[in-house]
């Protein structure tokens, strides 16, 4: 599911864009998100053994810093998520619709929503399975493009017309834009890796959450470290930076030059299962989070069912203060009570049903939103994901020794705490870079307002509504 998220149309299109900004250079970009996603992983992995929870983030956020924070990194990361889903619909629609003219945009998005949310309704077994091979599909194709290139960096495979030497220094030179290069091309991909918290957010529904979060760690930090440097490695290496291929579609320019037939075609069914691939995964996401932020009186009863919507009007009666001054698996037993049946393979319904409405209002906005206005809009929740990662490194660095003291902890941060401190690092430097430019500053200024507007409404529901 992680690299279901993470390996969107974003990696098979994007990636070209960012090795453009920053030129040959892009590689201490990719290598240096790679850094800070791994560390956050390996942070939010220990989190999730411990304490696994459908909440994930939002409600070890809730734990290790308090309600505040569980409820605005919850909603915010939700918001997100939905947005997503519009983007990820209308661009495998535009995709079908370049196959056959003939069929309407809307029919197409409606179609994927009915199919896709149809499997989501489903049992999480069976979405996993069905998300299994999409995933599957992708992390193919990934291989097999490996393969082609390294075939054509050792002139395996016949096609190559340029020397190596030449695409890595011949135009202008390792670093063509410099410094600022090599921080445009940071900002460019740090949002790439995006997704593969999604993971830990299914672990509360695992058979054996500990040993799933294990195998699931693992297989992300090197396949970050194979798909996407590996991937960026060879086409730094096979084509030149600034080139109209890599700003279009560099992976099928070296099929292409590999004699691979009907490449065009075949990356157009790719980047389409791709988004589709993704579109399913961030439903699941957002549903379970929906789901969860309620069970924790953060959202509506409505969500949970008449059963849990009874049990969470009953719990209002006994207040709960910041939980990080308490036992901290105590904080998950009202969740697990009423979220509990989903690891038998339940489904929460209605915040699937949510998260499928509105993805198709997202969709009519993607089409009828000034592009301006959508821009704005989506490069400020591209930093979601930052705030994220802030939220959870911290919510690490302040639950590790308690949840030691438990002995709970299934898979340790490395290093620590020196990785957890680096991590927190380098998030705040992620920030203090996008401060240095004049989009990045705008984009800030709306993330904290965002933030704000959050914070704000959960100080205004807690007193209408009231704690938990």
């Amino acid at each position: 599911m992680a690299l279901g998220s993470a390996i969107g149309a974003g990696f098979f299109l994007g990636t070209g864009v960012a090795i453009s900004q920053a030129g040959p250079a892009v590689l201490i970009s990719y290598a240096i998100a790679a850094l800070i996603a791994i560390s956050v992983m390996y942070c939010l992995a220990e989190l999730a053994s411990a304490l696994p929870s459908s909440g994930s983030f939002s409600t070890y956020a809730q734990a290790g810093i308090g309600r505040w924070a569980g409820f605005t990194v919850g909603w915010l990361y939700w918001f997100m998520l939905i947005m997503v889903l519009g983007l990820e619909i209308t661009g495998a629609a535009t995709i079908f619709i370049g196959w056959f003219p003939q069929v309407p945009q809307w029919v197409i998005a409606l179609a994927i929503v009915v199919v896709l949310g149809g499997v989501n309704l489903r049992t999480a077994g069976e979405f996993g399975t069905v998300e299994a091979w999409l995933a599957g599909i992708k992390v193919a194709a990934i291989a097999v493009f490996l393969l082609v290139g390294v075939g054509l960096v050792f002139n395996i495979i016949p096609g190559r017309t340029l020397s190596l030497g030449h695409n890595l220094l011949g135009e202008g030179g390792f670093a063509p834009a410099g410094v600022g290069g090599i921080v445009l091309g940071l900002l460019a991909v740090v949002t790439s890796f995006g997704g593969i918290e999604i993971v830990t957010i299914a672990a509360a529904e695992a058979e054996d959450a500990k040993a799933a979060m294990g195998a699931a760690i693992r297989q992300v930090v090197w396949r970050i470290m194979v798909f996407y440097i590996g991937t960026v490695a060879l086409l730094v290496l096979l084509l030149p930076w600034n080139s109209a291929e890599m700003k279009n579609n560099p992976l099928a320019a070296v099929l292409n030059m590999a004699g691979v037939p009907a490449v065009g075609l075949i990356m157009e069914i790719i980047v389409f299962i791709a988004l589709i691939s993704s579109f399913s995964a961030n439903v699941y996401a957002s549903s379970r989070l929906a789901y969860s932020l309620s069970a924790r009186n953060m959202g509506s009863t409505w969500l949970l069912g008449k059963k849990a919507s009874s049990q969470s009007g009953q719990s209002e009666q006994n207040p709960q203060n910041e939980p990080v001054n308490q036992d901290t698996s105590a904080i998950l037993t009202q969740e697990e009570e009423l979220t509990g049946d989903m690891t038998y393979g339940c489904t929460p319904r209605r915040a699937v049903w949510i998260s499928i409405l509105l993805s198709l209002v997202s969709v009519a906005l993607n089409w009828y939103v000034p592009d301006q206005l959508l821009g704005i809009l989506l490069n400020a929740i591209g930093l979601i994901l930052l705030v994220a990662w802030l939220f959870i490194v911290i919510s690490q660095i302040r639950l590790h020794h308690k949840l030691e003291k438990l002995g709970i902890i299934a898979i340790r941060t490395p290093l620590w705490p020196w990785l957890s401190w680096a991590a927190l690092a380098g998030v705040l430097a992620v920030f203090g870079l996008l401060a240095t430019t004049a989009s990045g500053r705008g984009n800030l200024v709306v993330i904290a307002t965002m933030t704000l507007i959050a914070v704000i409404t959960f100080k205004i529901r807690e007193r209408v509504v009231g704690k938990v």
